[in-house]
């Protein structure tokens, strides 16, 4: 119905910069919440930054002022800009979408996770 879509990954020095992307297709009405997650081996999931609908955005403390979070309505994206990357950040990258679909004439709204994208820092 809803698939998720996250790109640009990969390895990067301390310091640098990656831009993640997440691209929502499928029978989408809206979407609601748009979040980044991380998840580092060995540790639990963790909430990275989300944007909501009305482009109100939180983040996690240890990415304040380094990362930001944005979304294009109009190509069902969301984007994570991350600078000053430290080591400490290396984790699979998920994203996560509250989307409104119609389910049998009538909405409904699901949680839809992208597949996640390895970012390395490492000099």
């Amino acid at each position: 119905q809803v698939q998720l879509v996250e790109s640009g990954g990969g390895l990067v020095q301390p310091g640098g910069s990656l831009r993640l992307s997440c691209a929502a297709s499928g029978s989408i009405f809206n979407i609601n919440a748009m979040k980044w997650y991380r998840q580092a081996p060995g540790k639990q999931r963790e909430l990275v930054a989300a944007i909501l609908s009305t482009g109100t955005t939180n983040y996690a403390d240890s990415v304040k002022g380094r990362f930001t979070i944005s979304r294009d309505n109009a190509k069902n994206t969301v984007y994570l800009q991350m600078n000053s990357l430290k080591s400490e950040d290396t984790a699979v990258y998920y994203c996560n979408e509250q989307v409104q679909v119609w389910v049998r004439g009538h909405l409904e709204s699901r949680d839809y996770w992208g597949q996640g994208t390895q970012v390395t820092v490492s000099s």
